[in-house]
Parts: structure tokens; sequence; C-alpha cells
């Protein structure tokens, strides 16, 4: 039991981190609705 809670504690951990690198990546068309980033997020970008 606590494998499997494990296991899909490290597949949530691992879609967070892919899900804040495609919102720090893009940005919002509607320049008022831009989400607030999280502390640190500004490492993931691709660009500066």
């Amino acid at each position: 039991m606590k494998k499997n809670s494990l296991k899909c504690c490290k597949v949530v951990a691992d879609l967070a981190l892919k899900v804040t690198t495609f919102n720090v990546n893009s940005a919002c068309i509607f320049i008022v609705h831009q989400p607030k980033l999280p502390k640190g997020a500004e490492k993931l970008r691709k660009f500066k």
C-alpha cells in the first residue's frame, strides 16, 4: 500500500513540475488575467 502511495505522489509531483514549466513559458492573451508565478519558477524559463 505504501508503494502505491509513493508512486502516486511522484506522479503528482512530476505533473506539477510540467504544468509549472508550461505556465512559465507561456503568456495569457489577456494581460489582466496572467496568474502570479510561485517563487523559483523563473528558473524554468527557456527565454529571458
